[in-house]
């Protein structure tokens, strides 16, 4: 370390005086204390963009009158972390941690489509509903997944509830391992006509609002 004794000593002292280490009472040897898993687990990534994500998915939710929602993969699993419920009288909503497969949802393969190839290849051969697809029906979602990345946003009429319509946006960045989707879920009411193009624009920006709270420049 290229340090001297004396340095390395007054090193010591100060990490034993804030907690980041202690000394054994019998060896005299210094050891680490639990400081820094209780640092790790208080600025949690995930804690930190649903702080941000708070005001800016109420903002959203107001402005196009629909719900919206976070979620993140968990393994081979889609979870809700968090939702905003649109103010209208009709809405869709999504229960906070219900886990489902990432296959058959605008988030899920939204995400899916951003991962590494190693992780996602280790995603296929754990998933029980890739491997249930026949080699067609491989090839389209793996174009669609890139359709995804090239394009920046899932979308889907194929959700698990019918008359849903869904899309989808990456908040955070894939080179610092943070990485969810911020979804809008469209219910489809008789009469109520949606503009596709303001909602997109509307989750765009929120997406971009929220990756600035969180100190990332994407």
């Amino acid at each position: 370390m290229d340090r001297t004794a004396s340095q390395l000593f007054r090193m010591l002292s100060a990490l034993e005086a804030r907690g980041y280490i202690e000394r054994d009472p019998l060896s005299g040897k210094y050891g680490l204390t639990l400081r820094l898993y209780e640092l790790a687990h208080t600025h949690s990534p995930v804690e930190k963009l649903l702080r941000a994500a708070a005001i800016p998915m109420r903002l959203l939710a107001e402005q196009i009158k629909e719900s919206c929602h976070i979620s993140t993969l968990d393994q081979e699993r889609l979870v809700v972390l968090t939702q905003v419920e649109s103010p209208e009288v009709y809405r869709f909503s999504v229960e906070i941690g219900f886990a489902y497969s990432p296959i058959h949802t605008a988030s899920g393969r939204l995400l899916l489509a951003y991962l590494s190839e190693e992780v996602f290849q280790h995603f296929c051969e754990a998933s029980a509903e890739y491997a249930a697809l026949d080699v067609p029906a491989r090839k389209r979602f793996l174009a669609r997944l890139w359709e995804i990345r090239e394009n920046g946003i899932s979308t889907g009429h194929d959700e698990p509830v019918i008359g849903v319509q869904s899309y989808a946006v990456l908040i955070g960045k894939p080179e610092v391992d943070i990485t969810a989707a911020l979804a809008v879920a469209s219910l489809q009411i008789r009469g109520k006509k949606q503009n596709v193009r303001e909602t997109v624009e509307a989750l765009k920006c929120t997406s971009r609002e929220i990756n600035r709270a969180i100190g990332l420049r994407v």
